[in-house]
């Protein structure tokens, strides 16, 4: 299996300095690039580059405007960025430096130097997610943990009501998981919950999804610019993908095998009328609607906005799909 390469954005407002870093770097890395500064700042958003190569002198918005920026946003703070200018000034390269810059590579450049520099902060960024990810995993199952969720969920909102876009939560349970302990053991137990999680989070295909275990037997699917209807075929692929691992439970009334509950909720966040807690809450809701219904199955509700009232309790377009035994 192929190392995933490690994606760079270069940022230049002349297109002949992009074009030779292009061609130097394109071999060992995934290049993206940028002409101007506010195209900068989107791309960083959608792309989320491992580094960032920025130039300081460009039309507009300067090198040092763009960095001040990427560090004050939640979704770009973390990505390292390297200044390549030929302002080589030492006052000019401690302002750099003050912004949040790893680095400051002055004009004219040798190519070695900067693949060796680019190579460095690459590897102390991996060591560093590293670190991050395993205090954000859950020790039993290896997914992230809730709060690697919590985080993720105030980083996502802030991002969906800047962007004005859809997000989705899926929660979920295992159905009757106390007998199954109980008759089982807690070892077994472990092992179904190990199976579970790893098996919710090969379902869904995008970077920015993430499956988590809050609790417990329960488990959260964030889901950000994701519809309603996405977000129940993703519960309802999770469920069936869920029965196929045919784990035997003979003493759940529901199912032969464990069997999961889904409750869904999404809504285009508001910056004055709803809270993060608001889409958890209603999604919890949508939980216990499917458990109330004879579990094994999906219920989702679309909280609308429009009506300036948080989705604790008034529910709009609910759907729900029962699964068969």
């Amino acid at each position: 299996m192929n190392k995933k390469r490690a994606r760079i954005l270069l940022v230049d407002d002349e297109p002949i300095n992009l074009k030779l870093l292009d061609a130097m770097l394109h071999d060992e890395y995934e290049i993206s690039v940028a002409l101007n500064g506010q195209q900068a700042l989107k791309r960083a958003v959608d792309l989320r580059p491992d580094l960032i190569l920025l130039d300081v002198q460009m039309v507009g918005m300067n090198g040092y405007e763009v960095c001040r920026c990427l560090k004050l946003n939640d979704t770009t703070t973390n990505i390292p960025v390297i200044f390549v200018t030929s302002k080589a000034d030492e006052e000019d390269e401690v302002k750099g430096l003050e912004l949040g810059a790893v680095d400051y590579i002055a004009k004219p450049f040798r190519m070695a130097i900067i693949k060796a520099r680019l190579h460095n902060h690459l590897e102390l960024k991996r060591q560093r997610d590293q670190l991050s990810q395993l205090s954000s995993l859950d020790g039993l199952t290896g997914i992230a943990n809730r709060r690697a969720f919590e985080s993720a969920l105030e980083r996502e909102w802030r991002l969906a009501v800047r962007q004005g876009t859809e997000l989705s939560l899926i929660f979920t349970d295992i159905d009757h998981f106390k007998a199954y302990n109980d008759n089982y053991g807690h070892m077994q137990g472990d092992s179904c919950l190990r199976e579970i999680a790893q098996t919710l989070a090969n379902v869904p295909q995008r970077n920015e999804d993430l499956v988590a275990r809050f609790g417990g037997e329960e488990f959260v699917c964030l889901l950000p610019s994701c519809s309603i209807n996405d977000a129940t075929r993703i519960a309802e692929s999770m469920r069936t993908a869920v029965l196929e691992k045919a784990i035997p439970h003979a003493f759940s009334p529901t199912h032969r095998c464990v069997s999961l509950s889904f409750g869904i909720a999404c809504l285009m966040p508001d910056s004055t009328n709803c809270l993060p807690s608001d889409l958890v809450i209603a999604a919890d809701q949508m939980l216990y609607q499917a458990k109330a219904q004879g579990r094994n199955g999906v219920v989702s509700v679309y909280c609308c906005a429009e009506e300036k009232k948080c989705p604790t309790g008034d529910t709009v377009n609910a759907v729900e799909t029962q699964g068969m035994c």
